[in-house]
This record gives structure tokens, sequence and C-alpha cells, in this order.
């Protein structure tokens, strides 16, 4: 594991960090030329991008707090911005997306935006995204996976001797297959929001899936509480996925 890529004297790169600011910037440049070429000012890519990836980390710090350390944050408020390992360690994904959500439609509303249009626009560079920070995961030593005697485990030593998982990297693998997929069936879509809407089913599946792998401390009944969101986001992507279509059979059907 590589917490720190490189130091500096008292300036230290962090290895998550580092991977974050590589997925904004290839999400940007995608998003980017995706914008050009659907008539949208390519320069707003990059506004969209500050404006997720900040509201992003407050919304995912904040979900932490409120599942781990809400009791402590009443009486010492300033572990909000007290995190481990350089500020990377202490988030969670859901509370990021549902901030990122939020901060999205109102920038869209903003703009003038077609809402649906721009949502697949910036859908597969999510998946695209999420696979390169998980990269930064697994250098940083956080979100290992269990225990296991399987040949595919590594030990990662910031943590204990054991052989785990590496589902940071098994979920960068099947983010960038959903990056692949969502990336090719663009041009091929057949309604606003269709490429949306399958983002959240893949995300879902895929994330339900490895929570089977994954290290966990809370739990709703038999399932982590991930895999309860994931449950929740598939039913959303379902159901968004009927609605937009029937929308648009809709409007055909008039014409």
């Amino acid at each position: 594991m590589h917490p720190v890529l490189v130091e500096f004297g008292p300036l230290k790169v962090y290895a998550w960090g580092f991977m974050m600011a590589i997925a904004v910037l290839v999400a940007v440049f995608g998003i980017g030329r995706r914008f050009k070429q659907e008539g949208y000012d390519p320069d707003h890519a990059l506004d969209l991008a500050i404006i997720l990836v900040l509201s992003g980390l407050i919304g995912s710090r904040m979900a932490y707090i409120a599942m781990f350390e809400w009791q402590e944050f009443l009486v010492r408020p300033a572990i909000f911005f007290s995190m481990t390992n350089g500020g990377f360690q202490g988030l969670v994904w859901y509370g990021g997306f549902t901030a990122g959500l939020l901060a999205f439609i109102i920038y869209i509303r903003v703009k003038r935006y077609p809402f649906w249009k721009v949502a697949d626009i910036v859908a597969p560079y999510l998946a695209l995204a999420y696979a390169i920070v998980r990269i930064g995961c697994f250098l940083n030593g956080c979100c290992y996976g269990v225990i296991s005697d399987a040949a595919c485990t590594v030990v990662f030593p910031v943590v204990d001797g054991f052989h785990r998982y590496p589902t940071q990297l098994f979920s960068t693998a099947l983010n960038l297959l959903l990056f692949g997929l969502l990336y090719w069936y663009y041009p091929r879509r057949q309604f606003d929001g269709q490429i949306f809407a399958g983002y959240l089913m893949g995300y879902a599946v895929y994330r339900f899936m490895i929570e089977f792998l994954r290290e966990n401390w809370v739990f709703y009944g038999p399932l982590s509480i991930a895999q309860v969101y994931s449950l929740l986001i598939l039913a959303a992507g379902i159901i968004l996925y009927i609605w937009r279509r029937s929308f648009a059979e809709g409007r055909h059907s008039s014409d």
C-alpha cells in the first residue's frame, strides 16, 4: 500500500487525493468533449465538475458522521474537518451521490440545460471517475475486503496481516466495464434519461454484489447498509427507465 505517493519536506501527495484529481481531470475532458459535440458550452464542464466534487465531498462527510460519529460530532463539531490519512477516510459514497445530485439539479436549472440530456452525458463519466478513485482507495488501504484464502487476495499492511479481497480493484474493473457499456450505448440511446437510468441500475447491481466481499460494520438485518441503499437505487433506476421510456413513446405516438 502507498497512502503517500511522494513527499517534499512537509508536503505530502496522498494517493487518494491524487487519483481523485486524475478522475476529475479525465471526467472534465470527457464531458467537455461531449458538451461540444451536443452544442453546449464545454467550459461549463469544469464548472459542473467543481460543483459536483465539492458538494460530493461535503455530502459524503456528512453521511459518514451521521452513521459513525454523530454523538461525537454533537460534542465536538470540529471533527467534520478531522479526517484520517490526509483527509481521505471518513467518507460515504451514498451521501456524496445524494449531495452531488442535488447540486447537479440546481446547476442545470440555473443554466437552463435539458436535465435528462445532460444527465446522460455525465453518467458514463461518473462510472469512469469512480473507477479511478477506487485505485486511490487501494493505494490508501481503505474500503478493503473480507479475510479469505482465495488466490486473488492481498495483504493490507495498514490493516492487519491477513489476506483480504482487493475489493477496490474489483470495483475499478466493474466500473470500467460499466463506463464502456454506457459510453458505447450513448449514441444509440432511444430516449433521454436512458443512460442515466442505466448507470443507476448498473451501479446498484455492482455495489450489491461487491458488498458480499467487502468488510462491513453497519448492517440492516442480513444486508449491509450499502446493499440496502443499492436496492433503493436499483428500484429508482428501474422506475426512471420505465417512466422515461413511456414518456418518449407517448410523445412519438402523439406526433
